[in-house]
Formats: C-alpha cells, sequence, structure tokens
C-alpha cells in the first residue's frame, strides 16, 4: 500500500513518538492509505500523485474553492427538497459547507494542484472528499466513514465534474474580480488627484514620439483616468456572461442521472447563495463543451492588462531622466537603483506593471489554445483555463494597488522642465496656422530647427503678427482649450 503524510493544518496528525494512524481507501486502482483524520482521499491522493505541475493547488484561489462548495451546497439543498437526500445527512453537508465557507483555513485541504488533467475532476473530486468528512466528523464520525455520508453517492448527487466546475468557474470569477475593480478605482482616484494638481501645467504634447501640440500635464493624466474608468465599466459589464450555467447538465448536457425538476431546483438555490441572478443556459449539451465566455473574459483582462503597461510606458518615459530624458514628471523613489551607479533611481514600479501585463496576455494566449483544444461533448481544459484566469486576476490586483500606492500617488511634475520644453516646441506653429497658413508656419518651423530659435521669437522678429495677437494665440488656455 502507498502511504501519504498530511500536514495541513486541520489534519489531525500523531503526536511525535507515536505510531502514525492511517485509514485504508479504495477506487478501481486499489487502496492507499491515508492519515487517519485528513479530509481529503483516495480521489486527491492520486491527484496529488499525477498532478505535481505548479505547485499551486486550487485552494490558492479562494473564491474558486467557495464557489465549488456553494455549488455542492445548492445541489444538497435541491435533493433535500425533491426527497434523493435525507434530512440527517442534508443538514450536515449544509453544515460543512457553511464551515468551509466561513474558515478559510479548511481551504488548506483543497490541496489538488491547478494544473491538472481530466476536465477538473480532480478538484470536484477534492470538494467532494473535503465536505464528506467535514459532514462526517459533525455527525461525530470519523473521516472515511462513506457508509455513513458518501463523498459521490451524497456530495455529488445529479451532478458532475462537467456542469459543476465550469459552474463554479463562473460563479469564483464573479467574485475573483471584485477585488481587481476596487484596486482599479482606487489607482483612477490617483490619477483623478494627480490631473487636478497638474491641471495648470503647460507641456509639450507628442504623437510618434515626436513634438506635437501644446497640452497641460492635468489633461495627461485625466486621459490615464478617464482609460482605467472605462476599463472598471468594460470589465463589471463583461461580468454578465457568467450568470448562464449548465448546471443540471451533468456529464454532457443530457441531465442524465437527475430528476426533471432538479435543474430548476438547483439553480433557485444557487441563486439564494449567490445574490445574483443565475439562470440555466439554453442548450445544456452546447454549453457543456462550450468556453466561450472564458476566452471573452480572458479577452478583457488582456485589454486592461495592455492598458495599464501602455500607461506605465508612458509613465517611464515622461520621468525619463533625469537629465539626459524627457524629465517632464518625477516618479517616487522607492528603492536604489543600481549596485554601481550611486544615486541612480529606476522605475521600477512601471516595470513591474509592463511585465505584469506581458505575462497575462501570455495566459490570455494560453485560454485561447485551450478553447481551440476541446473535442466534441467537453472541453477537458478548463482547468488550465480557470489557472491563467485566476493568476490573471491575482496579480493584476496586486499590480494595480503598487500603482497607485507606490507610483501614482506620489508623482511630482517638473515645472521648469515643462516650461522649457513647451515654450521651445515646434508644435506651436500649429495653432498659427489658421491665420498665417500652412506654408508659412511650415518655414517658420523650419528656421526654428535651423537657427535654434523659437516660433514665438520667429514670428515676432517677422513682424508675422501684432504681439497683442501672437500672445493671445499663444496663451495656454488658447492652445490647450480653444473651444472654450
Amino acid at each position: 500500500m502507498t502511504t501519504v503524510a498530511h500536514d495541513a493544518e486541520h489534519a489531525a496528525l500523531p503526536a511525535p513518538g507515536k505510531l502514525a494512524e492511517y485509514r485504508t481507501e479504495r477506487d478501481l486502482l486499489g487502496a492507499v492509505e491515508i492519515p487517519a483524520d485528513t479530509l481529503w482521499g483516495v480521489h486527491t491522493f492520486r491527484a496529488l500523485q499525477n498532478f505535481p505541475i505548479s505547485g499551486t493547488p486550487i485552494g490558492s484561489f479562494g473564491a474558486l474553492v467557495n464557489a465549488l462548495v456553494t455549488v455542492k451546497r445548492a445541489a444538497a439543498r435541491a435533493n433535500h427538497a425533491l426527497g434523493y437526500l435525507d434530512t440527517k445527512r442534508a443538514q450536515a453537508i449544509e453544515d460543512a459547507c457553511s464551515a468551509i465557507l466561513s474558515d478559510r483555513r479548511y481551504h488548506s485541504h483543497f490541496v489538488v494542484d491547478a494544473m491538472q488533467g481530466g476536465a477538473g475532476t480532480s478538484s470536484n473530486m477534492n470538494t467532494n472528499e473535503v465536505i464528506a468528512n467535514v459532514a462526517l466528523k459533525i455527525l461525530g464520525e470519523a473521516p472515511g466513514t462513506y457508509a455513513v455520508l458518501h463523498p459521490n453517492d451524497h456530495v455529488n448527487m445529479a451532478q458532475s465534474t462537467n456542469d459543476v466546475y465550469p459552474t463554479a468557474l463562473r460563479l469564483g470569477l464573479m467574485q475573483a474580480v471584485k477585488p481587481l475593480l476596487e484596486a482599479l478605482k482606487a489607482l483612477a482616484e490617483a490619477f483623478a488627484e494627480r490631473a487636478d494638481i497638474f491641471g495648470q501645467i503647460l507641456k509639450v504634447g507628442r504623437t510618434q514620439l515626436r513634438d506635437a501640440v501644446p497640452m497641460t500635464l492635468g489633461q495627461e493624466f485625466r486621459a490615464f483616468q478617464h482609460t482605467i474608468e472605462n476599463e472598471i465599466s468594460s470589465l463589471d459589464n463583461s461580468l454578465s456572461m457568467f450568470l448562464q450555467v449548465n448546471l443540471g447538465g451533468t456529464a454532457i448536457g443530457t441531465g442524465l442521472n437527475t430528476d426533471t425538476r432538479y435543474r430548476d431546483a438547483v439553480i433557485a438555490e444557487l441563486r439564494v447563495l449567490t445574490g445574483q441572478k443565475i439562470e440555466s443556459v439554453p442548450d445544456l449539451i452546447e454549453a457543456t463543451s462550450d468556453v466561450g465566455a472564458f476566452v471573452s473574459f480572458s479577452g478583457h483582462l488582456k485589454r486592461l492588462a495592455l492598458k495599464l503597461s501602455k500607461i506605465s510606458s508612458d509613465l517611464r518615459l515622461l520621468s525619463s531622466g533625469p537629465r539626459a530624458g524627457l524629465g517632464e514628471i518625477t516618479l517616487p523613489a522607492v528603492q536604489a537603483g543600481s549596485s554601481i551607479m550611486p544615486g541612480k533611481v529606476n522605475p521600477v514600479i512601471p516595470e513591474a506593471v509592463n511585465q505584469v501585463a506581458y505575462l497575462v496576455a501570455g495566459y490570455d494566449t494560453t485560454v485561447t489554445l485551450c478553447a481551440d483544444g476541446g473535442q466534441l461533448q467537453l472541453n477537458p481544459f478548463e482547468p488550465m483555463i480557470g489557472y491563467c484566469l485566476y493568476s490573471s486576476l491575482t496579480i493584476l490586483h496586486s499590480a494595480v494597488n503598487v500603482l497607485a500606492s507606490r507610483c501614482v500617488s506620489g508623482i511630482s511634475a517638473n515645472i521648469v522642465q515643462c516650461q522649457y520644453l513647451s515654450e521651445r516646441s515646434i508644435g506651436l506653429v500649429t495653432a498659427l496656422v489658421p491665420v498665417l497658413g500652412y506654408d508659412t508656419c511650415s518655414a517658420i518651423a523650419r528656421r526654428a530647427l535651423t537657427e535654434n530659435r523659437t516660433v514665438k521669437e520667429l514670428v515676432h522678429a517677422e513682424g508675422l503678427l501684432p504681439d497683442d495677437q501672437l500672445e493671445a494665440l499663444l496663451r495656454p488656455e488658447a492652445l490647450t482649450r480653444p473651444n472654450l
């Protein structure tokens, strides 16, 4: 027999010096010995042997664990209401689910690797076993006493991995995105605060890394704010895709082994438990093999990531220098930048956000390939889809937090540098085109570059415009808000 040790917080391991106590569990491959008080069982044991892949257990994704447990809770309620699950077992399952949902320490027993074969069967069985063994303890029974309450026959009643797992992925993602949305709101507020402070600082606008027309630094930061706010709205609206679930379809969507009333009953229970307007999909067979909602959501995360990356790259450019670059803003100095160059400070926070964005884009590519890899009535790659989506949410949340708190909120403007560059910008001549014409302004621009003079200086020297008109045309308000 094979023996597996388990050191999770809730497992009652034998005291030092005492003989270990084990229980024997069996599956179609044979018998294994497991520490007696371990809350998972033989199917989880097999998965631990088979999938030492990422080192990230599903318990690391708390929203997914809670969603799996919530699905089991809804199923137990529906099966009890329909008369298939007796009151004693139904209540024990209910109490076990409540305990797991209220105490995150139980997540340490959800030990199977998030990267796994089997379309999520290992995650589903890990959940069934933990709930069953917690319920058995509640009933005063030892873990593994499955004649009293069985992981498959009772906890998994009227279910299949193929409807439980995709339903849980959806419910979990709706919860897991909430911390990211809150972090994004804080980031938008940080940009808004900087925009207010920088509102009157004139600077050079740039297109294709070349001098363009003037703007204010406040306008630039206001655009960052609005970009983030747009992504908040887009991401929030995308969650409606997850309200339709295939629970009740069991293996391939035909609803085998369920009462005809079960589908409506379990969906109704999910609505109560989640407070969400969950509904059943129109075609269970189609939905069981379809992962389109995950592909779309992954695309939203990639879009957000790339927007964050673009903003971070802009912050790096605007702060480049401090003396040999643009140097229009100064980022907070959060750490020494070099082991050899004293005094050097690098834009490490935006750099970190760039790298997170690249990883999220890579996760999106993986989700795309997983979606393409499904065959016939099931996509077996949903665990990898789940890993990518939950990982993206986790790292984006962290990256947004540090960008707001460790970078944006402490950015200062280099007013002198902004003024110097804006006064010498050739782009100023664009404001004179309606009065002097394109060809005249082109000649002024060429001379300004060749002679290293300012546009204003040349126009004044050549007497092309009265001074008062020139001053009016080049006022900051006229340059940055011409329609006011």
